[in-house]
């Protein structure tokens, strides 16, 4: 069984210890690639330093993440744009907008996500989306720039089958997490009718731990667990579920995995 962690911060520093035994537990349950998006300027050289250890499992996004867009925001954006420009990424990410904690720059928000979508249009990327708290804003700021071609995935999804079913018109996959296993979150049923071909791995490690290690540090490794209940919910075979998710991801971010 191969699986793809579509969406892991692998490279903070609740993982600066360990992280060779993160990834080897987790390869040894058969997770063969990691995706590391970007959250900030501080979070680059980490991110591309892990990138550097492991070039076959790891690869690198660049973003400013919508939590980090403050006074300074031109300055990351400028950051961003000009790695951009200076390598090559397998995503622009993670990107959109977050209303949980702080709308003061909400207006910035919105500024700096359709930017990084334009860039990411321009250079045939996809896109890893954040969004708390904004999930129709969100949608509808992607909207016009899927009608260009702009695909990606909105990472961690939690809302109703109705938005599920709105990004999914619009190509654009959604990426299942540890949330899928809470007992009251209500996900496997949002996606009950939601077509496998949209759906994608990720752990979002070291956040969203999922049952039963929730409350403790999230890894690669548990992708085992949000697997087997998304699969038990669709009714289908684990390694089927697997297989699926596994093409998805190579589908969108263009990257194989053999």
């Amino acid at each position: 069984m191969i699986m793809i962690d579509t969406h892991c911060h692998l490279y903070s520093e609740e993982f600066e210890h360990d992280i060779d035994e993160v990834i080897s537990r987790a390869k040894a349950s058969g997770v063969a690639k990691f995706y590391l998006p970007a959250i900030d300027s501080t979070s680059l050289q980490p991110m591309l330093a892990l990138e550097k250890k492991y070039p076959n499992e790891c690869f690198a996004m660049m973003g400013l993440h919508p939590c980090y867009v403050k006074d300074n925001y031109q300055a990351e954006l400028a950051i961003v744009e000009q790695q951009l420009q200076s390598r090559s990424f397998v995503a622009v990410g993670e990107i959109g907008l977050d209303f949980y904690w702080d709308k003061t720059f909400s207006t910035q928000q919105y500024e700096a996500f359709e930017l990084q979508m334009q860039w990411a249009l321009d250079a045939n990327l996809p896109i890893a989306i954040h969004t708390r708290n904004a999930m129709q804003e969100t949608i509808n700021m992607v909207k016009p720039f899927a009608a260009k071609g702009l695909t990606g995935v909105f990472h961690c999804f939690s809302g109703s089958y109705e938005s599920a079913k709105q990004i999914t018109d619009m190509n654009f996959m959604l990426g299942v997490g540890g949330v899928i296993t809470y007992k009251n979150a209500g996900l496997a049923q949002a996606l009950q009718n939601i077509p496998n071909a949209f759906l994608v791995l990720e752990t979002d490690a070291p956040y969203l731990t999922p049952v039963p290690f929730r409350g403790k540090r999230n890894e690669s490794n548990y992708l085992t667990y949000i697997v087997e209940k998304l699969a038990n919910s669709k009714q289908i075979p684990i390694e089927t579920m697997a297989a699926i998710t596994t093409a998805n991801a190579e589908r969108l971010f263009k990257v194989n995995i053999s």
